[in-house]
């Protein structure tokens, strides 16, 4: 594709664990979009320092920290014309109650009794930070390129 773009996508793990997996990725390629790579993985405490790297030293961080690890998510790299703004728009609002039925999270996500917010979903909001999400979270596919950066075909 000339025009191919890539972003990152984690079910996180409350769409983990109330499977959503199948259907978050149904909803993908029914867009037409390809899943290039998919992994099961359990969150570390360095990875999401390095995602959420702007929000390390707020109040919320550690909160935010314990929702991620509260289960395994899925990592998936999805390519396409245009998929950085369309997944993003798929995925709806960030607030389960301000996302319209027809997103993931409008469909899927909730709020819960401890407050804190669990919203199904995490997708790149930009070409840019797709490109480092996507290094933080598949960082064996970052060494690859790297590598065969130089090499020709």
């Amino acid at each position: 594709m000339a025009n191919s773009e890539k972003t990152l996508v984690l079910v996180k793990p409350d769409g983990v664990a109330e499977g959503h997996i199948g259907t978050i990725i149904t909803r993908i390629e029914r867009k037409g979009f390809k899943i290039s790579a998919l992994k099961v993985v359990k969150a570390t405490t360095e990875q999401l320092q390095l995602h959420y790297s702007e929000k390390v030293g707020k109040p919320y961080f550690k909160e935010i920290e314990t929702y991620m690890m509260e289960g395994p998510l899925v990592a998936i790299i999805v390519s396409g014309s245009g998929v950085v703004k369309a997944i993003h728009s798929l995925a709806g609002n960030t607030r389960p109650s301000d996302a319209q039925p027809g997103t993931i999270r409008g469909d899927y996500a909730h709020e819960y009794p401890d407050g804190i917010l669990r919203n199904i979903v995490h997708t790149s909001d930009s070409r840019e930070n797709a490109h480092h999400e996507i290094a933080i979270w598949f960082p064996e596919l970052a060494v690859t390129a790297h590598k065969n950066a130089g090499k020709k075909n």
